[in-house]
C-alpha cells in the first residue's frame, strides 16, 4: 500500500488523496506526439490506488503493454485550496518529487480516435510511480527533473520551459477541483517520453540529486 514518503531533512504525515495531472504543459512534448498546444492545462485524474512508491520494483503487467513512461515533476498538497491565488497555492506546498505518469499509449490513441476519456490508458492501478518528496524550498520558475533509463539521459524537464508556471496550475487546478492535504499534482512531461521495458533500470533527479531508483518486472 502506497504511502508519502520523504527523503532526509522532511517528514510530515499525510493521506493519501487523488492525483491531478496536467497534459501538454511542454511544447516540445506535444509537438512529439502531434498534438496541438492548449489554450488552457488539460486536466485529468488518477485515484489514489493508481499510485506506487518508486523505490520498488516497478511491475509492467503483460496484460496492459505496452507501458509507456512520462517523467513530471510533483507537487504534495499540504492544505486545502478551492479557487486559490498563486500566493495561496505556493502557502500551501508541502513537498516535491518527480513521478512517473504511465501511459497505455495505444490504448489512449484508441480512446481519443473513439472520443472517449482517458481512464482505461492514465487512471489503471500502478500507473503513478512517485519518488519520495523533499521539503519545498525551490525556485519553481526554475526546477529541473529528469529520468534515466539503463544509465542514459531519456527526460530533462525544466519549469523554466513550462506552458503554465507551477503556482498558476495550482491556482487553475483549484478552480475546478477543491485540493486536500495528501493530493499530489503532476505538472506535465517534458519531451522524450517512450516505452518501459522488462529489466529497465530507472532514475529519478531533482536538481541533480537522485530521488529513486528501481527496475521493472514483467508480470502477469
Amino acid at each position: 500500500m502506497y504511502q508519502h514518503t520523504w527523503k532526509a531533512g522532511g517528514n510530515t504525515l499525510l493521506s493519501v488523496g487523488k492525483v491531478v495531472c496536467i497534459g501538454r504543459n511542454y511544447a516540445e512534448h506535444a509537438k512529439e506526439l502531434n498534438n496541438p498546444i492548449p489554450d488552457e492545462p488539460v486536466l485529468f485524474l488518477k485515484p489514489s490506488t493508481a499510485l506506487v512508491g518508486a523505490d520498488v520494483p516497478l511491475s509492467l503487467r503483460e496484460s496492459l503493454a505496452p507501458i509507456h513512461y512520462e517523467a513530471e515533476l510533483s507537487i504534495l498538497i499540504g492544505k486545502p485550496l478551492t479557487n486559490a491565488t498563486a500566493e495561496q497555492a505556493e502557502e500551501a506546498i508541502v513537498g516535491i518529487g518527480v513521478a512517473l505518469d504511465l501511459t497505455r499509449r495505444e490504448a489512449q490513441s484508441e480512446l481519443k480516435t473513439k472520443g472517449l476519456p482517458w481512464e482505461l490508458a492514465k487512471a489503471f492501478d500502478g500507473s503513478c510511480v512517485q519518488s519520495p518528496f523533499v521539503p519545498y524550498h525551490h525556485n519553481l520558475s526554475a526546477t529541473e527533473y529528469g529520468l534515466d533509463i539503463n544509465g542514459v539521459a531519456r527526460q530533462r524537464g525544466d519549469t523554466a520551459l513550462m506552458i503554465t508556471p507551477v503556482l498558476t496550475l495550482l491556482s487553475h487546478v483549484s478552480q475546478f477541483f477543491t485540493l486536500l492535504p495528501g493530493d499530489i499534482v503532476l505538472t506535465g512531461t517534458p519531451k522524450g517520453v517512450g516505452q518501459l521495458n522488462d529489466g529497465d533500470a530507472l532514475t529519478l533527479t531533482l536538481s541533480g540529486d537522485v530521488l529513486a531508483q528501481c527496475r521493472c518486472e514483467t508480470s502477469a
